[in-house]
């Protein structure tokens, strides 16, 4: 076996590599999409960091590759859909970056309470400012933890060792898990009136983007202190501007930014906002942990083990792929579009109809967590660990068949209980064409992708072409429409293929006509 190492990926990972036998082949200088192209033929793995791009032509002309390592926890810089069309197997390190990055939330955290960054800025500038920069302490104060994955659980942990009441909300976490690690389980309404610190550890998606901004900072305490090691763009920059500005936010702390790189901006300008440039993850030893947990991980694939952290897709016996493989892009697709109906699930149950009950669900199941949780959660979500961190969570996942059913030759059937209950369902006709046929008890026949609109709604007269404008304000074209109902003039669903992104402002002009009963933007 032969595997390319690039982008100044630490040495422990040629050693693990070479120590199985496997030659390592570094290349540390910057390598053109031409030049891979070239000679990836050659390799039977590449492992990179985020400096290079490993695009389809690389991948479709890597005949021997087998997998794609990334050495650390995004691979936005992976064309993962080429790497699955190919059968390419794509790995990352989720959890070498953990620590670093909790750390890095409590480093802010005390900067932020002890004005350390100011303070230092004005000593080498010759200025004693003492009585100037009087800070709080952590000790009894409330942190507001704002996402109990991984990283908020470990800060959290470390956060109690200073002796903070630390209460959290996940709505995707029990009350059970919370208690074990130390956290009182909230509402987001407690965090912002009770939390003195408030620190976030979600990832970005449509329901996150914003998450804090001018209502929400209403909400908080004066004086309060805000950290953001996860996700630019979940904290509305101009209106924490404003809010520091207004004296309604004490300090602020921002590892991350809604573009990045960014060398200016209006926070910038005040002296109680700490910002650093996306360092969360830059510690030596977060470092080596990625290299080391990717270079671990190509050995266990090469050697025939099941990958511990595959990104795209399960690792099964070939026979029972060939027999599943039709029902994953459906699986996925349900559990993604039901995960963007409700804001809060506590359990899981999937019945499997008529021609699927015949086979292996279990990647089924996997990919249809995957989808599920991949929209939800800051964790990176893979066919291994879907179901750990559904576990982890307190999920109840209920799996069950039945071997037949009316109307169709195979149903996938998903229902979600929490604060409310939601149901979808699909099928596949003709062997592999995924379609969307229930939700919530009432008939479609809508293609799961692209964007949708989802509005339930009461069977009235107009409503359609109230909505059909106000989309069309935004030149955003309709490409599909379909409509489930049960009764004339009783409650109806409504769902819109549409062909690109509609303004939240746009879905909140949607939920105030009347007889609209709720809306949702889906993207698939």
């Amino acid at each position: 076996m032969k595997v390319l190492v690039l982008d100044g990926v630490a040495p422990k990972a040629i050693e693990i590599l070479s120590n199985a036998g496997i030659e390592a082949v570094v290349n540390n200088n910057k390598i053109s999409e031409e030049e891979l192209v070239e000679i990836i033929g050659e390799y039977d793995g590449v492992i990179v960091r985020s400096a290079t791009k490993i695009t389809e032509k690389i991948i479709e002309a890597g005949k021997n590759l087998k997998v794609i390592g990334r050495a650390g926890v995004g691979v936005d810089n992976i064309d993962v859909q080429a790497a699955t069309n190919f059968g390419k197997l794509v790995v990352n390190a989720p959890d070498g970056n953990t620590i670093a990055a909790a750390e890095q939330t409590i480093t802010l955290m005390l900067a932020v309470a002890r004005n350390v960054a100011q303070a230092n800025e004005n000593l080498k500038k010759g200025k004693w400012m003492r009585k100037e920069y009087l800070g709080v302490e952590l000790r009894s104060k409330v942190l507001g933890i704002i996402g109990l994955g991984r990283i908020g659980t470990a800060v959290a942990k470390r956060a109690q060792g200073f002796e903070m009441e630390t209460i959290g909300y996940d709505p995707f976490i029990s009350q059970e898990k919370a208690e074990a690690i130390g956290v009182k389980l909230v509402d987001l309404n407690e965090i912002y009136n009770k939390a003195e610190f408030i620190t976030v550890h979600m990832p970005l998606t449509k329901e996150t983007k914003n998450l804090i901004n001018k209502d929400t900072f209403n909400l908080m305490q004066d004086g309060v202190r805000i950290i953001n090691v996860a996700r630019g763009g979940i904290i509305n920059e101009l209106d924490l501007y404003e809010a520091v500005k207004n004296g309604k936010v004490a300090g602020a702390a921002l590892d991350v930014f809604e573009t990045e790189p960014t060398t200016e901006s209006p926070l910038f300008e005040l002296d109680n906002v700490i910002v650093t440039p996306h360092l969360g993850a830059s510690t030596e030893e977060a470092q080596v942990n990625v290299a080391l947990d990717v270079a671990e991980e190509m050995v266990s694939i090469f050697s025939g083990e099941m990958a511990k952290n595959a990104v795209n897709m399960p690792s099964i016996p070939s026979d029972v792929m060939v027999a599943v493989k039709p029902y994953l892009s459906l699986a996925e697709k349900l559990g993604k579009f039901i995960s963007q109906l409700t804001t809060d699930i506590h359990s899981v149950e999937i019945i499997y109809s008529g021609d699927v009950a015949q086979l292996n669900v279990a990647p089924i199941t996997t990919t249809l967590l995957k989808g599920l949780l991949s929209t939800i959660l800051e964790e990176s979500v893979n066919f291994v660990n879907a179901p750990i961190l559904a576990k982890n969570r307190g999920m109840k996942i209920v799996e069950s068949k039945v071997a037949s059913v009316e109307d169709y030759a195979n149903l996938i059937t998903v229902k979600v209980k929490g604060k409310c209950e939601k149901e979808v369902a699909g099928t596949l006709f003709s062997g592999n064409d995924p379609r969307l046929v229930l939700i919530d008890g009432y008939r479609i026949d809508a293609i799961p992708a692209g964007y949708m609109i989802v509005a339930p709604h009461f069977d009235k007269p107009k409503i359609i072409g109230k909505v059909g404008t106000l989309i069309g304000e935004y030149d955003i074209n309709i490409h599909t429409m379909q409509v489930g109902r049960k009764v004339i003039g009783g409650k109806a669903v409504m769902v819109l293929g549409v062909d690109g992104t509609v303004p939240e402002k746009t879905i909140k002009e949607i939920a105030e006509i009347d007889g609209i009963i709720d809306v949702q933007f889906v993207s698939l």
